[in-house]
Parts: structure tokens; C-alpha cells; sequence
């Protein structure tokens, strides 16, 4: 029978959304597959979302929002998002420049004049972490920090009379975060509000981000996942209790993953910001600047925009490629940083390219392989703690890293002599010699000599 040349074109049409539906389909199930196994082994329960070319195209919520009241988590859960909270201070502080109540260029002896260097850092070098401060986090009283209510004013005063670890401009070393508790101070003094209530005013409410906020204590919010810790290789117990405030300006901020699409999406490409400051945020000559690591990304061959974030009882992580206008948004109530892994893999089975299925091992380690495994190795001072002894213990049939501080890491086996540290996330490998016996730690990409 003779068809029309209208219902070939019809039917083409047809079988092609067929099996455009077929592969969409089918990359949601890879999806699922994926992320089944870090729910199951205890390192996933959140959120994630993928957006492509403004439109959702994965979103699923995994887990308990409450394990202890058995509340599932729901699209819409809020969660705490830890260091992507910098993105939102950033943002604040462009909306007052581009309103001209500040410049980038200014001292912060302008606004605080009490802290050392106040005459040499400029607010850009705050944005960009290269001001040289000492980090409130390596202060030896930073826990009980968190252990009580605090102000953007109260710590500071943490830091101040300390000298500069380097001249500001000239280098990033690490994440600054009394930068960011600073650039909170200098919101505050502009505006006359609150941190809290400044934000809301210049981020969240212009950017219609309706379910973020900012978490000073005194926050009651409906729909907020609780913390969860690691205990041991597989295990979970809620995360200890901290004072949100504690983090002002650099991790106090919460979101859902719907809110975190749209503020990529409002950011990136809405008029919320001038020309200029947003041109700041895309400028990738510095890895890192405004709240963002951005560059080429080798995985991808294009240009990406990330952050991850890790705070007590949760973790998260946000990816932006332009080309595609690709938005990957993990969330997550547990304190594993298996969210940045995650996130680049979900974006590659949406980009259609390659990545690893994980693969935990399951039951118990060998009491051999158990004796066979420990020890203490010296890394070197390029390492994530400059010339960290970190010991490899053993408790019952578990392993566990000991670091210098005294926390422990439980090591999820992968078979072999091949391990993820399970609070961040890396991976670890023991080299042996000819009598099986550790001769070295390799840690991500660090190795660590056995010290005999």
C-alpha cells in the first residue's frame, strides 16, 4: 500500500519521540541503578536534580529526612548546603557594588578596621579566597565555636591580632572561610539588617528563592532533613548538634534542590546581577572566586562551574555546564562527601558519556586481611595536613584511618588492597612488599611511607 508523503513524515515523527522517550527512559533507570547503591550501603539520602536547557529532567529524593521518625526525604526537603553558601554571600556583596554601597577595591580597614591587613585586603580578595587571613576553622577553639550562638562581630574577634599567612592577592592556598565570615560583617555595617535578614533581602527574595534561607539558630523551618554521621563502615547516627551561626557568611545557609536549579539558572543567565558582576563570577583565569571552583574540566571537555560542601551531618554539591546549560544539584543528610562523585557521574550518564558503576564489598574482612592492614604512615607536606602521620587501625572486623586530630575515617572495602575513605571520600591503597607487608599508604593521589 502506497502512503502519503505527509504520514511517512508523520510516522518518523512519531518513532523518533518513541525513541527519544525509550533513551530518556532508560537514562533515568541508569540513574536510579546508580545512586541505588549509595543509598543501600548507607552514603547517599537527599536529593538530586538535573536540569538541561532549563528544564528537569532527573529529580528523586532518597532516604529519611528523620530516620528516627521515619520521615522520608521529598523534592522538597530543605538541607543545610555547608561551603555553597559562600555563592549566596558572594551575590550579596555584587548586588551592593552594582548598586555602588561598596567597591571591590576597597580596604576592609574601610568597614573593620581591627584585623591584621586590614589596610592591604581589598573585598575582591575576600571574594576570591585570596586574602592571606588565618582560618577560623584551624583555630584550636573551633569546636566549642560551634557549640554556641555566635555573630558575623563574634568571630571575628576569633581571628583578630593574628598574623596573615601570606600576602593578600598574591595565591589561593585553601578555602578561606573567615573571609566570608568577614564579607557577612561588611553586609551587615552596609545595610544596617541583620545577615540573616539581608540576605533575604538582596539574594533570596530577588532571586525568588523561596524555601533558602539563612540558619542563625533562632530559624523554625517546616520540611529540614536532620544530620547524619558515618559510624563505622556502614552504620549511621545522627551528626552532633552545632550552632549554625558558627558558620555566618561561609556555610549557614540551607536550600532545597529546586531552589538551587533555579538560582544557577537566575544567576547565570537572568539581569539580577550587572553585566559586570556576573562577568566576574564566569572570569575561569582563577580557579576560584565568588563562591565557585570553575575552569575546563577534562571529563567533559568543557567549561564547568562547581562547589561542594561539607558541614556536621551534611554534604552537597552543585555543577554547572554552560555549554548544554547542564545543572546537576546534590544534596544530601549525610556526612560523606560521596556527593561530589556522585554529581559528576549523574551528569555524565545525562551527557551520555562514561562512568563507574560503584561496587562496595560486601561482609566481613578476613582477620588476616585485618592484620595485614595496619600501621602508621608519614605523608608528606604537600598532603591535605602538611606531614600528617595517619594510622591504619584496626576495631573488631572494620578498618579505620586515625588522623593526626584523633577522628576516625572507617575504610569501605572495594576488594583487594583497594579502600574508600568513607567521611571524604577518597580513595586509599596499600602497597606491599615482597612479604605482603604495607610499605606505603596511597591516599588519593598522596603516598605515605610506612613508619617502622
Amino acid at each position: 500500500m502506497l502512503r502519503s508523503k505527509a504520514s511517512i513524515v508523520f510516522m518518523l515523527l512519531v518513532l523518533g519521540g518513541a525513541s527519544a522517550a525509550a533513551q530518556s527512559n532508560s537514562t533515568v533507570s541508569a540513574a536510579d541503578s546508580y545512586l541505588e547503591h549509595y543509598v543501600e550501603s548507607g552514603n547517599f539520602s537527599g536529593v538530586v536534580l538535573v536540569e538541561r536547557r532549563k528544564e528537569v529532567v532527573f529529580q528523586k529524593a532518597f532516604g529519611f529526612a528523620d530516620r528516627e521518625g521515619h520521615i522520608p526525604n521529598r523534592v522538597d526537603t530543605r538541607f543545610h548546603i555547608a561551603s555553597m553558601s559562600m555563592q549566596f554571600t558572594a551575590a550579596a556583596i555584587l548586588r551592593l557594588a552594582d548598586q555602588g554601597a561598596i567597591r571591590l577595591d576597597e580596604h576592609v580597614g574601610e568597614y573593620v578596621p581591627g584585623i591584621e591587613g586590614a589596610d592591604k585586603i581589598t573585598i575582591r580578595d575576600l571574594l576570591l579566597e585570596r586574602s592571606g587571613l588565618p582560618d577560623i576553622n584551624a583555630q584550636p577553639d573551633y569546636d566549642d565555636v560551634l557549640q554556641h550562638h555566635q555573630t558575623a562581630e563574634s568571630l571575628i574577634v576569633h581571628i583578630q591580632g593574628k598574623p596573615l599567612q601570606f600576602e593578600p592577592g598574591t595565591k589561593f592556598v585553601r578555602e578561606e572561610h573567615s573571609a566570608y565570615n568577614l564579607l557577612a560583617l561588611i553586609i551587615q555595617k552596609k545595610t544596617g539588617l541583620t545577615f540573616k535578614d539581608a540576605m533575604q533581602r538582596l539574594v533570596f527574595e530577588p532571586f525568588g528563592l523561596k524555601h533558602s534561607g539563612v540558619d542563625d539558630d533562632f530559624v523554625n523551618v517546616r520540611k529540614m532533613a536532620k544530620g547524619y554521621a558515618p559510624e563505622g563502615t556502614y552504620g549511621l547516627k545522627p551528626a552532633k548538634p552545632i550552632h549554625w551561626s558558627g558558620k555566618t557568611g561561609n556555610a549557614s545557609a540551607f536550600a532545597t534542590a529546586g531552589d538551587e536549579a533555579l538560582w544557577v539558572r537566575e544567576l547565570f543567565h537572568s539581569e539580577k546581577l550587572t553585566a559586570t558582576s556576573r562577568e566576574a563570577i564566569l572570569d575561569t583565569r582563577m580557579r576560584v572566586g565568588y563562591g565557585w571552583m570553575r575552569g575546563e574540566n577534562e571529563r567533559f571537555g568543557r567549561t564547568a562551574y562547581y562547589m561542594n560542601g561539607r558541614a556536621p551531618g551534611f554534604t552537597s554539591f552543585v555543577l554547572y555546564l554552560p555549554d548544554g546549560e547542564t545543572t546537576v544539584a546534590v544534596l544530601s543528610n549525610i556526612y560523606s562527601s560521596a556527593t561530589t562523585t556522585i554529581g559528576y557521574d549523574i551528569a555524565a550518564i545525562f551527557l551520555a558519556l562514561s562512568y563507574e558503576q560503584p561496587r562496595f564489598a560486601t561482609g566481613a574482612i578476613s582477620a588476616e586481611r585485618l592484620k595485614s592492614s595496619t600501621g602508621e604512615f608519614q605523608f608528606g607536606p604537600d598532603f591535605y595536613q602538611a606531614n600528617a602521620r595517619v594510622n591504619v587501625c584496626a576495631q573488631g572486623s572494620e578498618l579505620f584511618l586515625q588522623w593526626p586530630s584523633g577522628d576516625k575515617s572507617a575504610l569501605i572495602p572495594l576488594g583487594g588492597d583497594r579502600f574508600l575513605d568513607r567521611s571524604y571520600w577518597e580513595e586509599v591503597r596499600f602497597e606491599r612488599g615482597d612479604a605482603g607487608q604495607p610499605i606505603a599508604l596511597v591516599y588519593d593521589r598522596f603516598r605515605g611511607e610506612v613508619l617502622h
